[in-house]
């Protein structure tokens, strides 16, 4: 036995084939395997960013639960980035949820406004880090700024023609029940116009369809001018079976289209309760919503021009309803 420095040390010597674990031990030696990405381990700061990102992205894209016409069904929350943008919607006064500043943003007007109307109107304001202001944009052009929206409250329709028929009826309301349904209209800026034109000629409610229609998104706040605040949207999940309902509530259902019964001028239920229902510019109103109208009234135009846009035809209307509705 050979000494190795150290008192007491001695150095064993192999005799012979020696016994083996069987094979026992075979995991410890192949060890754990490679290591697990940062944003695989639970405990790193990688993986609860990519849940918060993941959680941001299901929120903006994620299937809508609106359920037919009521306050239970919502619009998804949305997001505005970009500094112009941004600012433009705190003008308009939007509903924000929260604004995201980027750590060490770069400050200009449009950055200092945004701030001041936050502040002003009491919307959070957020430090964030730019990788996660990147990943909650999905890598859209932010310039540092991004405004969360929170899903707009759609009213009831049934409740809230019920609302204001009963209204009317008791004398708390001048004119008889105004309503606007949309037929296929897919643009915000559409809807935006014409719930800013309800709300000029004292319109009660604008009521959408849950499919194939647009909601009330930022696009449509904006170009409402403010005007969302003071005019109810109501989904209904079957454009057709709402009309119905109104019908057989004492609403007057007049449809708008350029092959019409009678010319608007010609109208004479302005001063009924009444709900006028517009479709889009190409296709106009569908087969079933102009069987279940009591007219379908066209506005005079230039033969040149072959059809209006619809915020402009509902505009148009109204004011002729409320002309009448004065005289």
């Amino acid at each position: 036995m050979a000494s190795h420095g150290r008192p007491g040390a001695v150095r064993k010597l192999k005799k012979g084939p020696t016994i083996g674990t069987g094979g026992h031990g075979r995991k410890a030696l192949e060890g754990k395997g490679p290591t697990p990405k940062a944003e695989d381990r639970p405990y790193h700061k990688a993986y609860k960013n990519k849940e918060l990102a993941e959680r941001s992205a299901a929120k903006r894209g994620g299937g809508r639960n609106q359920a037919s016409g009521g306050r239970k069904g919502k619009a998804t929350e949305e997001i505005v980035t970009g500094r112009n943008s941004v600012v433009e919607a705190l003008r308009a006064g939007i509903p924000a949820k929260a604004l995201h500043v980027a750590i060490r943003v770069e400050m200009d007007d449009r950055v200092r406004e945004a701030l001041k109307l936050a502040t002003e109107r009491g919307v959070p304001v957020m430090e964030t880090g730019k990788p996660e202001l990147d990943r909650m944009t999905e890598g859209a052009v932010h310039q540092g700024l991004m405004l969360q929206i929170p899903p707009y409250e759609y009213a009831d329709a049934l409740d809230l023609v019920d609302e204001t028929v009963d209204k009317f009826k008791r004398g708390h309301i001048a004119n008889a029940p105004l309503f606007i349904a949309l037929d296929g209209i897919t643009d915000p800026r559409n809807l935006g116009a014409i719930i800013r034109s309800a709300s000029a000629f004292s319109a009660h409610g604008v009521m959408v369809p849950e499919r194939r229609s647009v909601g009330v998104t930022a696009s449509a706040w904006k170009t409402s001018a403010g005007a969302a605040v003071r005019v109810p949207v109501a989904r209904v999940g079957n454009l057709n079976s709402a009309l119905k309902s109104f019908k057989d509530k004492g609403i007057f259902v007049l449809g708008l289209d350029g092959d019409g019964d009678i010319s608007l001028p010609e109208l004479t239920l302005g001063k009924d309760p009444v709900c006028l229902v517009v479709g889009s510019e190409g296709k106009g109103l569908s087969r079933l919503v102009r069987e279940n109208c009591d007219q379908i009234v066209s506005i005079p135009i230039d033969s040149a021009m072959e059809s209006l846009n619809a915020s402009m035809a509902v505009g148009i209307s109204l004011y002729e309803i409320s002309r009448q509705r004065s005289a």
